[in-house]
């Protein structure tokens, strides 16, 4: 007998639908029949990939008796948290409030209202280890909620009150955006890198995409070498682990030790959105090809195996196969000789491959030897080395095709692919890449007509042509940014003014009352107990960080000062604490980087197919320039137009001509490869 979550589209909440609970999704109808009944509402969040969210299920949710204790005592709502993070945000605070510490699953018990009372994580089915068992903690969350109602009332009231962001009492002053606030900041988070292994702290060690862009800014900014050595031992040590999934491409989530081996094998859109982007950058930067090619095969596999027939991109795949966590990812010694037969010993050598194993008796590969020291080892060159095992991770790779293959949750979220989109795009006019230009455009025609309401608001998830869901705050960023670096690639004006109609719906309907950034949630939104307002950056970019970062692009392009004000309203409140905990608030580091050191503005006339407007464009494009926008048209602009930056501008003696300006104010135009250089360089 399937429960209520059989008419859902996360496939999170499908996994659930034939469990023996009769659970509620996250809506109204839940609290009515709590408040009726004055039963609490026991709430479970997580998310489609999380294998202790699978744990739990199969433990718990899909036993008959555990099942039954939850219907008779309480009304039962699963949430997926990458549908709803505004849910997930709210009630995530009140467990690290009350217990110090969070994840997934997420267990909270709420008053029939929505207020949260008590909270944890993962509970076993039999106690162990220290933790009861999750029976015995709803018999005595009942217990108090009927014998001590007084106690939790007055418990759920003070969890409120700390978990409001109606006013958050931070501000700053627009004196502290210096040169000197970043480079405290740069410097805390450089003396804060692990040297040896790379990365920022210890196991378990999560990829900081946004910390390394926020390095590669600080490098583009002062020079100073020793970011340098930062960057690359990070981007190394990441890519050459098994936490890179060394056959098909792609990052996994996260390393449970502080070597970048042994991954969480749970691979996410968002985390190969922003590294393939780290990448890309770190390739402009250094020229080091190695990371061209970690790049180009994380777009391949995204483009191969994470996108749908519309356009858009997948969210996430599972970490676990046939019930086991990596079975899918891992090799024996004996398997990689069957399938490679010669070619088995440069493979072993190169991947570490040992009889023993590295990760429960199987091999994680990884690449832990110099390509020269192998090759040495080998007796051949180290080109001949790099082709062998490119061949072998072919055969390798259509040999895993044969397995049964991880979940994959198939929902499409705004967010998440305005982050890839945002790369892919970026990616297809750096490489010069059509594939990748077609994909971005697909991605972006998708976004804004299937994801897109007839009123011009996004929504927020999509799933097999039904799209729902109010898009939050990041959702809006993220798209923007996408939007964005979509003009720039292919210089079509709609997808700049799709930017900039987010852009308005973001100030309409997002802004706070204390002037102190935006809110998570529309204004028009359904009212949660209490309205979240995040400032600092998860495994994705904080809404207002990234939001912050569009703004200032976006004051560039029009000179519209209220883009800059918003902006700024952002990174003046986040002064204080950008320099105490830089890795915490990365991206609105990088908005402050883009306000502080001024952004340039570069208008092209010219069509953009003949050879000299190329010529020209790529002086632009191709190195690393994070604070330059780009406009063109392809003739004369004899007026205003949608977009301020291209207004009156002309070629000069009929070539492709490049105005570079600065707050509007522009140097004289050119013409030449070396004066844009030049100009850019001043």
């Amino acid at each position: 007998m399937m429960n209520r979550l059989q008419h859902e589209t996360s496939p999170y909440l499908l996994q659930h639908k034939d469990n023996p609970v009769d659970w509620y999704p996250w809506g109204e109808e839940a609290f009515q029949k709590a408040q009726a009944e004055d039963k609490p509402i026991l709430l479970s969040v997580g998310y489609s990939a999380c294998h202790w969210c699978h744990v739990m299920a199969h433990e718990s949710f899909e036993d008959d008796a555990t099942a039954g204790v939850m219907n008779t005592l309480f009304v039962n709502v699963k949430v997926d948290r990458e549908e709803r993070p505004d849910v997930d945000d709210i009630y995530m605070q009140a467990v690290q409030a009350m217990i110090r510490h969070g994840g997934w699953p997420m267990t909270v018990f709420l008053m029939p209202d929505g207020r949260p009372f008590y909270g944890g994580t993962y509970y076993p089915k039999t106690p162990r280890m220290g933790m009861p068992s999750f029976v015995q903690v709803m018999n005595a969350v009942h217990d108090a909620y009927i014998n001590r109602r007084d106690d939790l009332e007055q418990q759920a009231s003070e969890l409120k009150n700390m978990l409001s962001r109606d006013v958050i009492g931070i501000s700053g002053e627009d004196e502290q955006l210096n040169t000197e606030l970043l480079d405290a900041a740069m410097r805390a988070v450089a003396q804060g890198a692990d040297m040896v292994n790379g990365g920022f702290g210890g196991a378990p060690k999560f990829p900081q995409p946004m910390t390394i862009e926020f390095l590669l800014r600080s490098y583009h900014r002062t020079g100073e070498e020793a970011l340098l050595d930062v960057i690359n031992t990070t981007l190394t040590k990441m890519a050459r682990g098994g936490m890179y999934d060394q056959i098909g491409g792609g990052f996994a989530r996260y390393s449970v030790d502080d070597v970048w081996l042994v991954p969480h094998f749970e691979k996410m859109l968002y985390d190969n959105a922003q590294l393939s982007r780290a990448y890309l950058h770190a390739w402009q930067v250094t020229g080091n090809a190695y990371y061209q090619h970690i790049a180009t095969e994380t777009y391949d596999y995204i483009l191969r195996e994470m996108t749908a027939p519309e356009g858009g991109f997948y969210s996430a795949t599972d970490a676990d196969s046939e019930g086991e966590e990596g079975k899918f990812f891992v090799w024996s010694k004996a398997e990689i000789e069957s399938i490679l037969g010669d070619d088995a010993e440069t493979a072993i050598a190169y991947y570490g491959v040992t009889e023993g194993g590295n990760f429960e008796g199987h091999n994680i590969l990884n690449v832990p030897r110099d390509a020269d020291v192998v090759a040495d080892e080998l007796d051949m060159d180290v080109n001949t080395l790099h082709e062998k095992i490119e061949a072998i991770k072919g055969k390798l790779y259509a040999h895993r095709t044969q397995r049964i293959a991880p979940g994959l949750d198939d929902k499409v979220l705004a967010s998440w692919n305005g982050m890839m989109l945002a790369s892919l795009a970026e990616a297809a006019r750096i490489m010069d890449r059509d594939d990748y230009r077609a994909a971005a455009v697909r991605c972006g025609e998708f976004l804004t007509s299937t994801m897109t309401t007839g009123e011009g608001r996004l929504y927020r998830t999509s799933k097999n042509g039904e799209s729902k869901l109010n898009a939050y705050l990041e959702d809006y960023a993220n798209v923007i940014d996408a939007m964005l670096e979509l003009y720039q690639t292919t210089f079509d004006e709609k997808w700049f003014n799709h930017a900039r109609n987010f852009a308005n719906i973001v100030l309409e309907h997002f802004r706070a009352e204390d002037g102190a950034g935006f809110f998570d949630t529309s204004n028009d939104h359904e009212e949660l107990v209490v309205r979240p307002r995040n400032l600092q950056d998860n495994a994705t970019p904080s809404g207002n960080g990234m939001m912050a970062k569009q703004l200032v692009r976006l004051a560039a392009y029009t000179g519209d000062t209220r883009y800059e004000e918003a902006a700024r309203s952002v990174i003046r409140t986040l002064a204080s604490a950008m320099r105490q905990y830089p890795l915490a608030f990365a991206q609105s580091l990088n908005a402050a980087d883009m306000m502080i050191t001024g952004m340039k503005e570069v208008a092209v006339v010219g069509e953009p197919s003949a050879e000299a407007t190329q010529t020209l464009l790529n002086i632009i494009r191709t190195p690393y320039r994070p604070n330059v926008i780009t406009a063109l048209s392809p003739q004369n602009v004899d007026g205003e137009t949608n977009i301020p930056l291209m207004n009156y501008r002309t070629m000069r003696s009929g070539q492709p001509t490049v105005y570079v300006c600065e707050n509007f104010a522009c140097q004289m135009p050119v013409t030449s490869p070396e004066d844009v250089e030049r100009l850019l360089k001043v």
